[in-house]
């Protein structure tokens, strides 16, 4: 464990370069930041990583700057933002997991109060703050979300981006500007001649800095870009592509093998590092011009990204703020190995049509068509890139982004934490470091410690009354000059089960309910050679570090991430006040197998299109919707799979305005609907026979619909308040 006298030298270190900031806060050299997260990438894409890549802007940075080759993340893509926005372990700031409430602090798939943004840290010391990109830090997604826990919310100015975490690079679901979701059609701030995402990231960035240039020169900013690519699904423009072709034909271990001979001549990795056994063999895949296909388009999604790193590089050069602007560049998580639209066909879906310039996409994917009325395809022999597929890259490439790790997304090897960070700052870092490789190891907590130093900043111990969890990180800016860290304290992991800690040298991880492993990663950073039996004293001590860090960093219960109704039983509670947006799952959902239930649901229709889901529970096999057809409000119950099981009740048209809406399933399995004091027929049906796995959600049905509409039909007027009772 880190000694006694190592905690003294880093404290002092980390008081001289606090107290240096402070300095720079008076004398107003206060650097911008730029904060650039790219999505699912693995640790060898870049081309100053070893990658075969066409990244040169990204290459100039790392030339210009510094590169850290033992930086982590969290392994996932909503705890790692979470992190890197706090300067917390995930759990810590609510997101232990995704974007669900799993009934407990360190899983409640939101942001929470006790935790603060570095915006929210830079914009009281006069920075102003800005945002393009995937949020992903909020269950409350949908048209009537809690706008407090949207950018804006959360210490923004400005924002433009996803609020949702994947979806169509050509018609991106949940698009915001501000507070406002939007379409590529009708944003009256950004016309492109043809829409794609990653360059809308960063042409809206550019912007950004132009108007903060023009409107407020003499203030410092801060801005985050937290780009998608490069995300499932595989899209890009066949322009793009075209310039990929064939370089992937010969499958994966040419390609592995020469990221590797790159990263040893780079010193990237030690001279004698080994290579972890490949995933999957070209020679057994079955359409290897598809499998090809998939490396093309993801390399060209990558070259879009750092083709936009560029315009926003160019932009700070242009205006004379590059000399003075530290930018971060990393990744959210490891590789991606899921198979997400590469097994299952899309089902035939009859009767779609374009939508309108104001008609939002809502889900993350796959969606059901594409802006042009064209159904998505997905499945074996669709080749990605159009907008009307919807295909991950798959195990073998990912297992070549993340040479020459074990793992990937998900897990808490190196596969799946290491992350570049690329640090550029010509008036901070000095001249002699240009180029330079730093082997401390860093973490994403120590990003907001980083932006509080260099800005001068003063971080709160509380918000309004609220305390605010102290950060965890430490600054990276003495690395910046090759001095150490003086870090005291190991890091840690969970995710999903996968566990890990990091004390100097030595790594103790695990797969979820798997036995420990140690591994010294100075020697052995492939994770090939467990040496806890050798060592069981120091895979103890390091053993009962991760359970203190676990038992105070809100990880515990362990597995409380699960969705299972089975393992996990309903809530007991009989009331639930539920807002717009809301989303019970597992053991946050009501009980509703075999009970009676009423649904109070106050809303304001509009004069067009008042349709949509005002609330459901459940799926196609068991659950209720309340929600909107042509205008009329309708309850239907399944009390199990088909026809025969499901029962409706529809009540009067709905006039423009405000409305009372009643809907109950009594005891004997009847069904009655009030609205407005005025009660439609009732009509019989049964009690819900089992208890749903889908979960409960307000405002829209994103899960396997309840009703006879598609997915999710968000509620397209206003839901102030949505109650659900449970009887005996």
């Amino acid at each position: 464990m880190t000694s006694i006298r190592g905690a003294l030298v880093a404290g002092l270190v980390v008081l001289g370069w606090a107290g240096h900031g402070a300095a720079m806060a008076a004398d107003g050299s206060r650097p911008n930041i730029v904060l650039i997260l790219s999505d699912d990438m693995g640790y060898s894409d870049l081309g100053c990583y070893g990658g075969e890549l066409t990244t040169p802007n990204l290459d100039g940075l790392a030339a210009g700057g510094v590169r850290f080759t033992q930086f982590y993340n969290t392994a996932r893509c909503c705890p790692t933002r979470a992190s890197l926005l706090t300067g917390l372990y995930p759990h810590q700031a609510g997101m232990g997991h995704m974007t669900n409430d799993r009934g407990h602090d360190g899983y409640r798939g939101v942001l929470n109060r006790n935790a603060v943004t570095i915006a929210e840290v830079l914009r009281p010391a006069g920075y102003g703050t800005y945002m393009v990109g995937k949020w992903h830090v909020t269950r409350f997604v949908g048209p009537n979300g809690d706008r407090a826990t949207w950018p804006l919310g959360r210490g923004f100015d400005k924002y433009y981006g996803t609020i949702i975490g994947a979806g169509s690079y050509f018609d991106p679901g949940n698009l915001c500007r501000q507070e406002t979701l939007i379409t590529p059609e009708n944003d009256p701030e950004y016309k492109p001649e043809s829409f794609y995402y990653t360059d809308a990231i960063s042409d809206n960035a550019v912007k950004y800095l132009r108007d903060h240039k023009a409107a407020t020169p003499e203030k410092p900013f801060f801005l985050y870009v937290a780009y998608t690519a490069a995300h499932w699904p595989m899209h890009a423009s066949e322009k793009d592509v075209a310039r990929y072709a064939g370089k992937y034909d010969t499958g994966y271990a040419p390609v592995r093998e020469g990221r590797f001979k790159r990263m040893k001549e780079l010193g990237l990795i030690p001279a004698d590092a080994e290579l972890t056994p490949a995933s999957d063999d070209w020679k057994d895949v079955d359409d290897k011009a598809r499998e090809a296909r998939c490396k093309e388009v993801y390399a060209a999604m990558v070259e879009s990204m750092d083709a936009g790193v560029g315009r926003i590089v160019a932009q700070l050069k242009e205006s004379g703020q590059l000399e003075n602007t530290l930018i971060l560049y990393l990744q959210d998580n490891g590789a991606c190995a899921e198979v997400t639209g590469r097994e299952q066909p899309q089902q035939p879906v009859e009767g779609l049509k374009p939508l309108g310039p104001d008609e939002v996409q809502l889900r993350g994917g796959p969606p059901m068509q594409t802006r042009d009325g064209r159904q998505v395809r997905t499945g074996p022999g669709v080749m990605p890139g159009p907008a009307d597929t919807f295909v991950a890259y798959g195990r073998g490439w990912a297992n070549v982004s993340n040479t020459p790790f074990r793992e990937y997304k998900h897990w808490t090897h190196e596969g799946g934490v290491s992350t570049p960070l690329v640090a550029h700052w010509p008036k901070g870092i000095g001249p002699e470091r240009k180029g330079k490789l730093e082997p401390q190891p860093g973490h994403l907590i120590d990003v907001m410690a980083t932006c509080v130093d260099v800005a001068g900043a003063a971080y709160p111990a509380e918000v309004d009354g609220r305390p605010i969890k102290p950060r965890e990180g430490v600054s990276l800016r003495p690395a910046f000059q090759g001095e150490p860290l003086g870090r005291t304290q190991p890091l840690f992991w969970e995710h999903e089960g996968n566990r890990a800690v990091r004390d100097g040298d030595w790594k103790l991880v695990a797969r979820a309910n798997e036995p420990w492993e140690l591994y010294n990663i100075a020697e052995d950073r492939s994770e090939l050679h467990d040496l806890a039996a050798k060592h069981p004293d120091r895979a103890k001590a390091l053993a009962d570090a991760w359970d203190a860090y676990a038992a105070r960093a809100n990880v515990l219960p362990l597995g409380a991430w699960r969705d299972d109704a089975n393992q996990d039983p309903p809530s007991r509670e009989r009331r639930f006040e539920l807002k717009a947006d809301s989303e019970l799952r597992g053991r946050t959902a009501p009980h509703i197998e075999g009970r009676p239930l009423a649904v109070t649901a106050k809303v304001t229709t509009r004069a067009k299109a008042p349709d949509g889901v005002i609330v459901a529970h459940g799926g196609t096999a068991a659950g209720f919707s309340l929600f909107v057809e042509d205008a009329r409000p309708t309850f239907l119950v399944r009390s199990g799979a088909g026809r025969a099981n499901t029962a409706r009740i529809i009540g009067p048209e709905l006039a423009p305005g405000e409305h009372n809406i009643i809907a109950r399933l009594d005891q004997a399995g009847r069904l009655t609907l009030d609205v407005d004091g005025q009660a439609a027929e009732p009509v019989a049906g049964r009690l819900i026979s089992r208890q749903p796995a889908d979960g409960l959600q307000v405002g829209r049905d994103a899960n396997a619909p309840v009703g006879p509409y598609g997915s999710p039909n968000a509620f397209k007027g206003t839901i102030e308040s949505v109650v659900v009772e449970i009887g005996e």
